[in-house]
């Protein structure tokens, strides 16, 4: 709300904003950006779906134009959350032991930082109409299991990983343990993604891994 009133009172006439799946709520089939309907089950996912009307609404009524991006799981360089970043600080502390929240089979698409931008900034010159929403997400997903066993082996971890999971079919409360996004839009604009979530979780690992400050 004060990004806009700023924008507002500086006439500024584009507002890109950063939102994310959990908009969509629990949705089991695959998810396009006219999903009506909307329930998120996080409350960070209903912070997201609140900005988007917010922007919405002052785009109709102060002459602002505006495109929203509903990411899947973002990942690369200097993270400082995330799966990935989880695994790492606990296999630092832990070479040998790894806790999983949730089963293991929770499933989703990981983005590299990169693709993202290069979305973002060609819908931005694109952009003709007053407000258009676009997913950005990547054509395949993988499980947690999975990033952890990409996690261990970019780490080079001698001995075997005992992994411990801590059950139930999501995390936490407000995971959604499996999301599926359309991506149709964003690639008729010409936008393609240079990395599937394998290439994306596993470059992300290798950047954080070099940069060890992040986990001193």
């Amino acid at each position: 709300y004060n990004i806009l009133e700023a924008a507002r009172k500086t006439k500024t006439k584009r507002i890109i904003y950063a939102s994310g799946s959990g908009v969509y709520g629990e949705i089991a089939a695959e998810i396009y950006e006219n999903q009506h309907s909307m329930y998120p089950i996080s409350t960070y996912g209903a912070s997201k779906l609140a900005g988007e009307a917010y922007i919405y609404s002052y785009c109709h009524m102060f002459d602002l134009s505006a495109c929203i991006f509903r990411f899947a799981n973002v990942v690369g360089p200097r993270q400082t959350h995330g799966v990935g970043y989880d695994f790492i600080h606990k296999l630092k502390q832990d070479p040998c032991k790894l806790q999983i929240l949730g089963d293991g089979l929770q499933k989703k698409s990981y983005i590299h930082i990169n693709d993202v931008i290069t979305a973002v900034l060609l819908a931005n010159t694109v952009l003709k109409q007053l407000y258009e929403v676009y997913n950005v997400a990547t054509h395949d997903a993988i499980t947690v299991k999975e990033v952890a066993d990409i996690t261990i082996n970019n780490m080079n971890l001698k001995d075997p990983v005992a992994i411990n999971f801590t059950g139930g079919d999501r995390g936490w409360r407000g995971d959604v343990p499996v999301v599926k996004l359309n991506t149709d839009k964003i690639c008729s604009l010409g936008w393609k993604c240079k990395r599937n979530s394998y290439e994306a979780v596993s470059d992300s690992i290798l950047s954080m891994l070099n940069t060890s400050v992040a986990f001193s």
